[in-house]
Order: C-alpha cells, then structure tokens, then sequence
C-alpha cells in the first residue's frame, strides 16, 4: 500500500528529545505514512537511537544523514524531500512531539493550492524533561492540568491546548498571526514545494523555513491557518547556532523574495548557475 504522506523531522544531536517525537508518530490515529529523519549531521548517539527504536515502530522509518558542516537544515531538508515516497508532505522538528491526531488533522486540512501553516505550544526545560514515553502514549503531556502540575506557568497562550474543537476553529479563524510556512509546523503537497525548488540552501538559521512559504505564497499556493488545530509539544533546548550574520543575509534573501515575488529558487534541490 502506497504512503498517503511523508512525515521530514529535522534533527541534530538531540536524541533524548528525537527519541520522544518518535513514540508521538507511533500512537497516531492515522497511520498511512512514512517518516524520515532529515539529520544535519549528528553523532553516534542519534543514529544508535534509531537502530534501537526503528523495529518497535509501526510506520516506517528512514534515515537521511550528511556530515557536520555547521547549521545546514535546508540542505538536509531538500535532500529528505528527494527521498520522500508520498504526494503529500508534513514538516516539523525533532523536537516538537504530535499530539495524536496531528497527522490527521493535517491530511483532512490540505487541499489543492494550499499548504498549511501549524504552531507549537513552548514548554520549559523542567517540563520538557519530565516527559516519558508513558505520559505520550497517555497523551497526558497534552493534559493542561498535568503540565500545570509538573510546572506549567498559566498563559493565555495555554488555549491552545483547550478540548472544545468549536472554540479551536473560531481561534484559527480570527487570530491575527499569518498563515506562515513554520518548519516546526507545516504541510504541502510534494509538487508545489518541487516547483519552487525546496530550501533555499544558502539560508542558515532564522527564518530559513519561511522563505520557502513565501515563495509558494508568490506563486499563488495560499497559506492555510491550523496552528490551534494540529497540535505539538516543543521541548525547550540551547541554541547554540543562532547569530546575528546569519539572521541579516536570511533577512536580505527573504526581502527579495517578496519584492520581485520570486516563486523559484536556483539555490534548492536542483542547482541552477545564476
């Protein structure tokens, strides 16, 4: 039976955390999918993790890895997009643990000429460490009163996590944030995202993952909101790859983009001479 979706999790050198995002696909209510760890380059540890974990998973798992050479998520991303099976695609972080109907909420979303823009509900390290595979498998990690016990300050960034779906859909609908290409949190169809040529790999961190949005946003592919819809958890880490060089020539790349509504990028999956 042919994958309905591939499923690109970016991850490097966190396999305590990688390892919890796993388990979340393993308990998804719907299962027709492949995922592919798009690894920028980690050590041993990960790829031990995923020795282990790989054979006690029900969805299948592939491993797309290159070496250390700095921040280089979206060479890592273009090269998973290249390895992907299905005709639809979900990206999010290996950190960012599904709630269990993540998938799902995804697939009943999509829709031709669009790709869905998702959130993430920020938890804090003391949280983030106290989450077991047990209490993802219970779905109590995406309890409010269980995170309230185990540290959660109130927010009222805590409605994400409300049961009411009614009330979700009115949040989706009149929140003010964009519907923006998020890399812990977005989909689209393999097409689209091929005919703006991926990642624009001369792009490191801050705002790499937008880019590739507003592109298919100038070739007419519209943004869809579900960040109150399709839920995950992100567990809190150091980032130590963040500077300012790196934000401003994104920031330079980004502001061309949509000035000359750029809808292809000669720096993605297929290398073009410019």
């Amino acid at each position: 039976m042919s994958k309905q979706v591939s499923i690109i999790i970016s991850t490097y050198n966190q396999p305590k955390w990688l390892e919890k995002v796993l388990w979340g696909y393993h308990i998804q209510s719907f299962g027709n999918f492949e995922l592919i760890v798009a690894d920028d380059g980690s050590g041993e540890q990960t790829r031990a993790l995923i020795s282990q974990i790989k054979p006690l998973l029900n969805y299948e798992l592939k491993h797309v890895w290159h070496p250390d050479d700095g921040f280089q998520k979206t060479k890592i991303l273009n090269k998973a997009i290249l390895a992907s099976a299905a005709d639809y695609l979900i990206f999010s972080d290996g950190d960012c643990i599904p709630r269990k109907d993540f998938v799902e909420t995804h697939i009943n979303q999509r829709a031709e000429g669009r790709f869905l823009s998702g959130g993430y509900f920020k938890l804090p390290m003391e949280t983030s460490q106290m989450i077991q595979k047990k209490d993802i498998f219970s779905q109590n990690c995406f309890d409010l009163n269980w995170l309230k016990n185990k540290g959660l300050k109130n927010s009222i960034k805590n409605l994400k996590l409300i049961k009411n779906k009614f009330a979700l859909s009115i949040m989706n609908t009149i929140t003010s944030t964009k519907p923006t290409w998020n890399g812990h949190n977005s989909s689209g169809w393999k097409k689209d995202i091929l005919a703006a040529n991926g990642f624009d790999e001369r792009m490191q961190y801050g705002g790499e993952d937008r880019e590739l949005g507003e592109r298919l946003e100038n070739a007419k592919i519209r943004g869809k909101q579900i960040r109150y819809k399709a839920i995950c958890l992100h567990l809190d880490h150091a980032r130590g790859y963040v500077n300012q060089k790196s934000w401003e020539i994104n920031e330079e790349i980004r502001k061309r983009t949509r000035n000359q509504k750029i809808t292809f990028s000669p720096f993605g999956v297929e290398k073009q001479s410019v």
